[in-house]
């Protein structure tokens, strides 16, 4: 007997119809239950089991062309069967994969924008906080206090101090501000100017969203409703001794509060436990720095005497504590202008930040832990 062929529509009852494959052939004849077979004299059929097709097993509006002799049916992927890549990379591996090429097409074509000042606000979030966040959140363990005292919007000077002999201090502040701050702020940092006058050192800091160190550029980023970062210790609190650790270095003549008062930005004082002890530095050599251009050269235990291993950071637990903001609005801009105004507003941001990690210090348990 041949196969039958499945028409998808289904009779009265909602079963399929059987059709031949011989168009000339007669209907064939079914005889009515308990009687026999008049073609071969078999036994009554109620006592054989009728044969029922595949395709007669299906429910009424199930569609039978993924039925049929001897075909397989394939069903549908669940979400979360990924196979090997779907268990090694995760359920949503096939969208992240979309996602991560949508950006490489964007970076070969140029479809992306940057401000005026380099920022490329797609690379930042896709690329450089993803490269930070591990070292933020699994080596230094991060924990991050009074980010409410950020504004949701609008502009807002955070001062911190600087520690650490390389700025990682600054790397990890833009990264609490950027992952856990409610409004997901983005905070734009001002840098000195050897970090952009060094090649690559340049290139990736303008597209991560920091400028020059000059009243210019805070003020113009302030305008716009930016948050800006500045440590106003600049190399001096970089490069300070092991021996001096935690003690502020003086806050140059006081440019952010002049620039703070300008655009009527509140000033919100920070402070950054941990960075002190990444790099103990127990000596300067001022000939190596001179050759090298550098303000100096630091000597730790490890460094320069185990190479770039001994460059290495030690995995110090870090705090950071924003303070309560410091209003300038009610100021004049011609405020900025007053020597001895600008001398008392910067000796209170600095004696804020210089308490307060009094206070961190007195309640950490340990460098490390």
């Amino acid at each position: 007997m041949t196969d039958a062929k499945v028409i998808p529509f289904g009779d009265d009852e909602g079963r399929p119809r059987a059709a031949s494959t011989d168009r000339g052939a007669r209907p064939r004849h079914r005889p009515s239950a308990g009687g026999r077979d008049p073609r071969r004299g078999g036994p009554p059929l109620s006592s054989v089991p009728e044969q029922r097709s595949e395709a007669d097993a299906l429910p009424p509006g199930r569609d039978a062309e993924q039925q049929g002799p001897g075909r397989q049916e394939t069903g549908r992927q669940e979400p979360g069967q990924g196979g090997l890549l779907g268990r090694v990379l995760g359920d949503a591996w096939d969208a992240r994969a979309a996602r991560g090429l949508a950006f490489l097409r964007r970076r070969l074509t140029g479809e992306y924008e940057v401000d005026e000042f380099g920022y490329d606000e797609e690379l930042t979030d896709q690329v450089l906080m993803s490269l930070l966040r591990p070292v933020y959140e699994k080596y230094f363990r991060v924990e991050v206090r009074g980010l409410e005292h950020i504004p949701s919007a609008g502009a807002a000077l955070v001062v911190a101090n600087h520690s650490g002999t390389l700025p990682l201090d600054g790397l990890m502040l833009q990264v609490a501000v950027h992952d856990h701050h409610p409004a997901q702020r983005r905070l734009r940092l001002l840098g000195a100017d050897l970090v952009f006058s060094l090649p690559v050192v340049n290139e990736v800091a303008r597209k991560a969203g920091h400028t020059l160190a000059c009243a210019e550029d805070a003020q113009a980023l302030l305008t716009r409703g930016e948050v800006v970062g500045v440590m106003p210790e600049g190399f001096k609190g970089l490069g300070k001794p092991f021996a001096d650790r935690y003690r502020l270095q003086r806050f140059g003549r006081g440019g952010f509060v002049a620039t703070a008062l300008r655009t009527g930005a509140p000033i919100v004082p920070c402070s950054i436990v941990g960075a002190e002890e990444i790099y103990p530095m127990v000596g300067n050599s001022r000939t190596l720095a001179r050759l090298f251009g550098l303000p100096y050269f630091p000597l730790t235990p490890t460094f320069p005497w185990l190479g770039a291993l001994g460059a290495v950071p030690l995995p110090t637990k870090w705090t950071i504590q924003f303070g309560e903001p410091l209003a300038t609005d009610a100021y004049a801009p011609e405020a900025a202008e007053d020597p001895m105004l600008m001398f008392q507003l910067t000796d209170q941001v600095r004696e804020t930040i210089q308490h307060t990690l009094y206070k961190l210090l007195v309640r950490r348990r340990s460098v490390f832990f």
